[in-house]
């Protein structure tokens, strides 16, 4: 039997289906970008239900908390970026520098110019205000970001590409400009005539990073 010819419940059911399946990445798509304007604490959940298109009750459903969605937000966003990082490193038979390259330089794409980038400094206003999102943001972004860009310097000085440094200081070095980028954009960025190049930022930054960490010719096996 067409489509056309079927009763209207049974039309309207799959499309129905479909569209309660898409209702968690709907809310998270709204709170994402309402938390991205507002920050944590001034939003409030009948702004995203509104801007998701559901009611308050059908949010609850779904998220029993603001907080929990905050969660559901930053595991749907920025871990996602994280794990094809430790993929793409998981993989590379490579140079290490060609590497730690590759995932700076993707940066900009995946987080800059959308708002992902906002999440950073919420998190960094709101932490007194919210130790527990705090604590969850350091677990769950923080220190999984921190391994993995800990084994690629190691890595590197393992193999002789880079000299012996501070890897947990280089680490903090690494991603400074990153999030100097992020608080930016959403800090001076609307005021500033000249604006910040987040790619442009990027090539400068591995460029001296690279300079920095790559072993001294003479000193290389």
């Amino acid at each position: 039997m067409s489509v056309i010819n079927k009763p209207a419940e049974a039309v309207r059911g799959p499309r129905w289906r479909r569209r309660k399946d898409a209702r968690p990445a709907e809310i998270i798509t709204a709170a994402l970008a309402s938390f991205a304007e507002r920050g944590f604490a001034a939003t409030r959940l009948d702004d995203i239900a509104v801007r998701a298109g559901v009611t308050r009750g059908t949010l609850y459903l779904y998220f029993p908390s603001k907080e929990e969605l905050f969660k559901a937000v930053v595991r749907e966003t920025i871990v996602p970026i994280l794990a094809r990082g430790e993929a793409i490193a998981a993989g590379a038979t490579g140079s290490t520098a060609e590497l730690l390259a590759r995932l700076i330089l993707s940066f900009p794409d995946a987080v800059i110019g959308t708002p992902i980038s906002a999440l950073p400094k919420l998190i960094l206003a709101e932490a007194q205000n919210f130790p527990d999102l705090a604590q969850f943001y350091l677990d769950e972004v923080v220190q999984r970001g921190k391994r993995l860009l800990k084994g690629l310097i190691q890595r590197g000085i393992d193999s002789g590409e880079f000299r012996a440094v501070d890897v947990d200081q280089v680490f903090f070095c690494t991603i400074a400009p990153i999030i100097v980028a992020a608080l930016w954009q959403h800090s001076f960025q609307p005021y500033d005539p000249a604006g910040l190049d987040a790619r442009k930022l990027c090539q400068a930054h591995v460029d001296l990073l690279l300079n920095g960490l790559r072993a001294a010719a003479d000193s290389k096996p």
